[in-house]
């Protein structure tokens, strides 16, 4: 299948690393102009060098704190006026620190549902008008496997997730009579940053050994593996694509066959 993002220009949310990255290359490999988001400028700077640009697309990047909804929302605002239609929004950053739910406070529910569904919500509102005059909209949630089956020791985060998932349904239903779609993707057990927190984290509080949870994970998955970060962006630039024009409203599992519900 060619994908062909000619013409289109995608938002890359939390692009400097992990999926977003993998995401940011991808996109530009297939034609898409890519606007980088995140807090690291040095990284960004390095990674814009890493994309594409096979249609003289002129790759660019905002660099802004995703725990700083406002400065983020006007950094994109400030972003928009004479430049092309934000076509592609892929909405991600990182996940609320692990930790059961009697181990969490409210803060920490503040700070993650601030950080994934406000975020997710102001700037796909500040991205649908333009859109709209083009017919052709693409909004792409990274979230998780948790929103189909809670995953212990996530508590915060599997509550965010779920909040997530919900808007972006509701959201999927208003939009498509105008072209855009909005999907999520749910990554499983992905050789990311955020993986290795996790099993730090696990291997601390249980007092393992981290190959010993790294292996158990990966004895986990029926493919016996953890997944690549590529392997997700694939999944988000199909999405992203033509071809992908009557796929609305899902949670797409990018998880090796680990969820055990359909």
């Amino acid at each position: 299948m060619n994908i062909n993002l000619t013409g289109r220009t995608a938002l890359v949310c939390g692009s400097t690393q992990g999926i977003g990255k993998e995401s940011a290359i991808r996109l530009a490999k297939s034609g898409a102009r890519v606007i980088l988001a995140a807090r690291n400028e040095d990284k960004l700077q390095k990674i814009k060098q890493e994309l594409d640009s096979i249609n003289q697309q002129n790759n660019d990047f905002i660099c802004a704190d995703f725990d700083n909804g406002k400065l983020l929302f006007n950094k994109v605002k400030e972003f928009l006026p004479d430049k092309n239609t934000i076509h592609i929004l892929v909405n991600n950053s990182g996940g609320p620190s692990p930790g059961s739910m009697l181990e969490s406070n409210s803060k920490q529910f503040i700070d993650g549902f601030n950080r994934h569904l406000i975020n997710n919500h102001n700037l796909s509102m500040l991205l649908i008008p333009g859109m709209k005059s083009d017919s052709f909209g693409r909004i792409i949630n990274v979230v998780s496997i948790s929103v189909k089956q809670p995953i212990p020791n996530l508590g915060v985060s599997n509550t965010i997730r779920g909040a997530v998932a919900n808007w972006a349904k509701t959201l999927s239903y208003e939009v498509a009579p105008y072209g855009i779609t909005v999907n999520n993707i749910l990554p499983g057990l992905t050789n990311t940053g955020r993986l290795k927190t996790v099993i730090k984290g696990i291997a601390e509080m249980q007092n393992r050994s981290l190959n010993e949870v790294t292996n158990e994970m990966k004895n986990s998955v029926p493919s016996k593996r953890f997944a690549e970060p590529s392997e997700t962006a694939s999944a988000i630039t199909f999405l992203a694509s033509d071809q992908a024009s009557y796929i609305n409203g899902i949670n797409l599992p990018v998880d090796g066959g680990r969820t055990q519900s359909l």
